[in-house]
């Protein structure tokens, strides 16, 4: 592993050893005394994780739920808007296959129509030609797409949702871990701890702003999202904890505490810049490889490098370059639906080099791709 050059921080990342020891330590102790009592001698490490995650997301702690992934996260708070026909629910040209499912299983179901917000020149989303009023109930804003190094402009389109009481759900899958999200404006954020962040896999939060969470409906609880007050009564919690469950992995949790801990350590405006400084050095080379063409979009990048190769399929280089220890992945058109059919591509190679990748890997790298390139 020590040869490896690994670019794939988008698809599940290399986690520090902090975070290794802390899951691996836990399971030990759950070995030695049973889960509960593991668990309980880690209750004051556990809720001071809300704290880790508000510091890191720059909300409150009470605004914070871990979850086991962004697909869960994600769907709990999309469940918990109310929807009804005549209802819109807008969504980016750029929006996730695991979010457009959902999306259009649940219009079908409660009346609501799907709309897609146009994207500009650059590929982000279009701001002009949001077309909002009050009957627009939801906005799924990507924030970096799977299939591309575009940033789409959050705070805008929050500021645009706001004048119609429309919600916006972030999906920060990739953004988090290698962007600094402090700052940004939205009602709900779904992350995972595997990509960016390089926390456990099985890993992720919510985060729910205090001021819409009455907004919302949560549709899977149980005694610990509330408290069964009689035989035919019940209290829900009155914080984001409202969406989390009783079980999860105590391990894989405290792990992602200290993945957000490690990262607030190294500083966020530090990783932001470093992701960018790798992916651009990436880019630039990609660029002068004959036959090779950069696919990212956007005024902004992110981490997330693109790109697709004249003289062979994706998968076929993504496979060659896993021979030469180098660690890249494929993003399919069934990801990206919308934005990959509109501009005609079935599939791209996607590099994601983190912070921890040096810039004489990435010259390795485009060496490799280079070679690669050529022979096919």
């Amino acid at each position: 592993m020590s040869d490896l050059i690994f670019l794939d921080s988008a698809g599940s990342s290399i986690p520090p050893a902090p975070v290794v020891d802390e899951v691996i330590g836990h399971l030990r102790r759950e070995t030695e005394i049973g889960g509960y009592r593991a668990a309980a001698e880690r209750r004051d490490d556990l809720e001071a994780g809300y704290g880790v995650l508000a510091e890191f997301f720059g909300c409150h702690p009470s605004e914070v739920a871990f979850t086991d992934s962004a697909t869960r996260s994600w769907l709990a708070a999309f469940d918990a808007v109310p929807l009804e026909a005549g209802d819109r629910i807008l969504v980016t040209e750029v929006e996730y296959g695991g979010n457009a499912i959902p999306v259009l299983r649940r219009a079908a179901e409660t009346g609501a129509s799907v709309e897609v917000i146009p994207s500009d020149i650059r590929g982000q989303v279009d701001l002009d030609a949001l077309n909002l009023d009050n009957r627009v109930k939801l906005i799924s804003l990507v924030h970096v797409p799977t299939n591309s190094g575009l940033v789409n402009p959050v705070n805008d389109v929050r500021a645009a949702a706001r004048e119609v009481g429309a919600l916006v759900l972030l999906d920060a899958c990739q953004s988090t871990g290698q962007l600094d999200l402090r700052g940004l404006d939205y009602d709900m954020l779904a992350c995972t701890g595997r990509k960016w962040l390089r926390g456990p896999r099985g890993t992720g939060a919510l985060v729910v702003r205090d001021e819409v969470r009455e907004r919302l409906r949560p549709r899977l609880v149980d005694l610990h999202s509330g408290v069964w007050t009689g035989p035919m009564e019940y209290r829900l919690r009155d914080d984001a904890r409202v969406f989390e469950l009783w079980e999860c992995s105590i391990a894989d949790r405290l792990g992602m505490i200290a993945a957000a801990r490690y990262a607030l350590d190294k500083g966020l405006d530090v990783i932001e810049a470093e992701v960018a400084d790798r992916a651009k050095r990436l880019r630039e080379g990609l660029r002068a490889i004959d036959g090779v063409t950069v696919r990212d979009l956007g005024e902004r990048q992110s981490g997330i490098v693109t790109f697709t190769s004249e003289r062979m399929p994706a998968m076929e280089l993504k496979d060659r370059l896993w021979e030469q220890d180098v660690a890249v992945t494929v993003s399919q058109r069934g990801s990206t639906m919308i934005d990959m059919t509109k501009r005609g591509l079935d599939e791209v190679v996607r590099a994601s080099p983190h912070y921890f990748v040096t810039p004489e890997e990435i010259d390795q790298a485009l060496d490799r791709i280079t070679r690669i390139s050529r022979s096919g």
